[in-house]
């Protein structure tokens, strides 16, 4: 059963299901586990594992606007700005810390990589990709920013300010010392492959959703 967090059960889930990229990362949350979700939006995710997981869950979410809609649910959650506020959690006060399609629009996405797999004993985080094929083709044909499901702004009002491909994020992780223990790459389809993000997965991956850790003594170079 979750933990006791003084407050009352959220309500039942609203609408038709969650999107894909959010019931993947559900997937690879435990049962009852302790989970804080940054940039946790209106709390569908929080409320989805709430619900089928059981989780003492967390959150925190820079709109008021979405801390409100979060509130009226039933969730805990607290306004916060994941490039400020995480460095204020302790080292694995959470068995998952979430960072869905956020990383990309924080100021610094590397402090705060480092911040997740400090607070988490695991980190899962979900990324557009910006080497996904059609999103060469659009800039090599038209020569502009392209626009896809995974990248829907335009150039001038994009909250992404920090857009990297799927090989850029992985090469990251070696180089910070964080493990990559899953990765599950979006067809534009929604169809989710399990492939590393190598130079195929670059290619057809939308988006991607991978589960991370810090590197242990025991796991080498």
């Amino acid at each position: 059963m979750p933990r006791d967090n003084g407050r009352p059960p959220p309500a039942a889930p609203r609408g038709p299901g969650i999107r894909t990229d959010l019931r993947l990362i559900a997937e690879m949350v435990e049962p009852g586990s302790r989970v804080l979700d940054v940039g946790c939006g209106d709390g569908d995710l929080l409320d989805h594992l709430w619900h089928a997981k059981e989780v003492d869950g967390r959150g925190i979410e820079l709109s008021m606007d979405g801390v409100h809609a979060c509130v009226s649910r039933g969730l805990s959650v607290i306004q916060g700005d994941a490039d400020t506020d995480l460095a204020d959690y302790p080292d694995g006060a959470f068995d998952y810390v979430v960072l869905s399609q956020t990383l990309q629009a924080v100021r610094n996405p590397r402090d705060v990589l480092s911040d997740l797999v400090r607070i988490g004993r695991r980190a899962i985080v979900s990324v557009p990709n910006f080497g996904y094929w059609r999103v060469r083709f659009g800039l090599l044909l038209r020569g502009r920013m392209p626009i896809t499901y995974g990248l829907p702004y335009q150039w001038y009002d994009t909250p992404n300010i920090h857009l990297c491909t799927l090989r850029d994020l992985g090469l990251l992780c070696d180089e910070m010392g964080v493990v990559i223990e899953r990765s599950l790459i979006l067809s534009r389809s929604g169809r989710a492959l399990a492939l590393d993000p190598g130079r195929l997965a670059n290619w057809v991956g939308e988006q991607a959703v991978f589960l991370l850790r810090r590197r242990a003594a025991g796991d080498g170079a």
